[in-house]
């Protein structure tokens, strides 16, 4: 009994050793640089990536992380190309892995944030966004940037595929029709219906959805995202709990990534989910119910 009692408290030492921050700051990277489990994951353009990035980061191509599936452009792709990708950057399951980007936009943000979704539903836990991204760290002038390419050697990288995390439509339905708070992450003009996404897609909103734009999380719109209190005065104005059951949707799941990790991560909310299809998928299929349709006539 005593043996297992120590072992139980191990396990849970360790499990403590081992847990990242969701965000992190420059500071924190700067202390902790040469970590041998660190990897720093580059999420601009290879070009930009070229010419400066921060020391020992790797680049990665942001639209191999999302893959054309049953007329949807952009989703998570299948588990075992995933798993490859990964793998193929020198990316195991012992690593952890802090995301960079350009950090110029909510949007850089907002790429950040899907990266980091998307390890957390293929169970990979060790992952952490660098707040600010690449301007941040580089606005004083004082860290080193380099150029040219850094790879590392490819290493086996094993996904276990969080479901519950990636719901599909029936379990959006199923949300909608048991009262779970939809989110709308997408710009004002397109929650009301002014602007839709084109193509099949019906203008509009998913039924019972309030809107928060997801670039009201960060700074004046930039890379970098509010204080905590900051967050919860947004949420609280925009009339969006900071717990219970909650679907994140875009057009695409990209800029609800970032309204997603606000909620899960940030502000601790376990229920929020992200809805990968979003609009792409929801607002193309005439069976599916809208809500905010806006006509207007000219």
């Amino acid at each position: 009994m005593k043996r297992l009692l120590i072992l139980f408290l191990l396990m849970i030492i360790g499990t403590h050793a081992t847990a990242v921050e969701p965000l992190i700051s420059v500071t924190w990277l700067q202390n902790n640089k040469d970590n041998p489990d660190l990897v720093l994951l580059d999420l601009q353009d290879n070009q930009n990536y070229l010419r400066f990035h921060i020391p020992g980061s790797i680049n990665t191509n942001y639209a191999q992380w999302r893959v054309e599936k049953k007329d949807q452009p952009k989703v998570l792709p299948p588990v075992p190309l995933i798993e490859k990708l990964i793998g193929s950057l020198g990316i195991d399951n012992n690593a952890h892995v802090v995301l960079i980007s350009l950090g110029a936009s909510a949007g850089d943000m907002a790429i950040a944030a899907r990266v980091y979704w998307t390890f957390k539903v293929l169970g990979h836990d060790r992952v952490s966004i660098l707040d600010g991204g690449l301007i941040g760290y580089a606005e004083k002038r004082i860290h080193p940037l380099e150029k040219g390419n850094h790879q590392l050697k490819p290493r086996k990288f094993a996904a276990s595929y969080r479901k519950q995390m990636n719901p599909d439509v029936e379990a959006v339905k199923s949300a909608i029709d048991s009262g779970a708070l939809i989110v709308d992450n997408r710009s004002r003009a397109e929650f009301l219906g002014i602007y839709g996404g084109g193509g099949k897609e019906r203008a509009g909103s998913l039924p019972q959805a309030v809107h928060l734009n997801y670039d009201w999380l960060t700074v004046n719109g930039s890379g970098k995202l509010h204080t905590v209190d900051n967050l919860r005065r947004i949420y609280n104005a925009s009339q969006v709990p900071m717990e219970g059951h909650q679907i994140n949707y875009c057009h695409t799941g990209n800029r609800a990534a970032l309204g997603w990790f606000v909620s899960h991560e940030i502000l601790g909310n376990q229920q929020a989910r992200l809805y990968d299809g979003s609009t792409q998928e929801w607002a193309s299929n005439p069976e599916l119910p809208m809500d905010q349709q806006v006509k207007l006539s000219y």
